[in-house]
């Protein structure tokens, strides 16, 4: 006995499901980086006073002048020669340790002021990422299994995108962070006063272009997950903040921010999203856009409380929507809603006080604080307060 075929569906019934089913998946996202910001801000941020990464850095004020670009569409917020006061940090990431092999942050904020700014950004090393959506960032941190230096072999084992990532990304005994490149990777909206959508990445580099140092050219991918210090290294523990408060002290720190733009179209490849490739420099080079002069470190508890959101941006420069936790604009989503972690951490600061300083010991390839039992390797002389 044979049996007529169901009925095919139609259009309607197509489009209800296709709607519902965006509207799960964006459900989904909201849940997925709110529960991810509140485990943060009680587990990580309250408790631990710690940040969601990159605990071990510097902060520092000065300002930032937007050049007069005549390549780059007019924005109202870029305006040529507008003036403000500003503050980045500098960072390591994950270990509390500057010689470890490890990717260094800069973040900026175009305000003196810790957590208030009209436009903020954070930029890591290396032009591509470890991760390309949020679902892929919580596998990372899921896979995380660190150990007195060594972290992610299981995940680089089952991403290779994300070991090409950090191969690219990891600085090893760079000179200074002032000397290395600064990438933010997810692209954000751009809408100037011709009212154009397009699309913007930053980067930034040193104002007088000097080399970068750091980079290993050849790396043994496996070994990629092994970021020790290698016994008896000369370089201290704080040997990048050191360097660099002594540098802004003598002679200031003077960077270029630049930024790439891609024009907007319906059919638009969502791999343009995608932080794991980089946009072709000849259709898309990058552009000056700012100078940033820094003039003065600020002290141990001032660089702590310090924070940065890309929350901080207006609306035409802001995060671009996504639609899923596998979307790629959904690391930049996810890092949106990251406010509660961050205050958090100023309340735990507010109630039990700051951190203890980063010590010069030997007990390297650590994460986490403790008590110093003695000093016997500081690189360079420093008044860190």
């Amino acid at each position: 006995m044979t049996h007529p075929p169901p009925p095919a569906r139609s259009w309607v019934d197509t489009a209800l499901l296709d709607t519902l089913g965006g509207l799960r998946d964006r459900v989904v996202l909201w849940i997925t980086a709110k529960g991810f910001a509140v485990a943060i801000a009680l587990l990580v941020s309250l408790v631990g006073k710690r940040r969601m990464s990159h605990d071990n850095g510097i902060a520092a004020r000065g300002m930032v002048t937007i050049l007069d670009n005549p390549a780059l569409p007019r924005h109202e917020f870029f305006r040529a020669g507008r003036t403000l006061p500003c503050r980045i940090r500098h960072a390591t990431a994950t270990f509390l340790d500057d010689a470890v092999r490890g990717i260094r942050s800069m973040s900026v904020k175009f305000s003196d002021h810790h957590l208030r700014s009209p436009f903020d950004m954070q930029m890591n090393t290396g032009a591509v990422s470890l991760f390309w959506s949020a679902a892929s960032f919580l596998q990372f941190a899921r896979m995380r299994k660190e150990k007195w230096g060594v972290e992610y072999h299981d995940y680089y084992r089952k991403y290779p995108s994300g070991l090409a990532g950090a191969e690219e990304a990891i600085r090893e005994n760079p000179k200074s962070f002032h000397d290395l490149r600064y990438y933010c990777k997810t692209p954000f909206r751009f809408t100037g006063e011709d009212n154009i959508k397009r699309y913007a990445k930053y980067r930034v580099r040193p104002y007088d272009d000097q080399p970068e140092t750091g980079i290993n050219h050849h790396p043994d991918p496996t070994d990629v997950a092994n970021q020790r210090v290698p016994r008896h290294d000369p370089r201290g523990r704080n040997y990048l903040k050191y360097e660099y408060e002594d540098r802004v002290g003598k002679e200031g720190a003077k960077y270029l921010m630049q930024i790439q733009l891609r024009t907007a179209a319906a059919d638009d490849d969502p791999e343009i999203f995608n932080n794991m490739k980089t946009w072709n420099e000849d259709l898309h080079p990058w552009h000056d856009l700012a100078v940033i002069d820094i003039r003065e470190t600020l002290d141990w508890k001032e660089s702590c409380r310090t924070t940065f959101s890309i929350r901080n941006m207006p609306k035409t420069l802001g995060v671009l929507p996504a639609k899923s936790v596998y979307d790629y604009n959904s690391l930049n989503y996810m890092r949106a809603h990251s406010g509660l972690a961050h205050r958090a951490r100023l309340l735990n600061y507010a109630l039990f006080g700051y951190p203890p300083k980063i010590p010069d010991n030997d007990n390297r390839n650590y994460s986490d604080w403790e008590k110093p039992p003695r000093i016997i390797n500081r690189s360079y002389p420093s008044t860190l307060k």
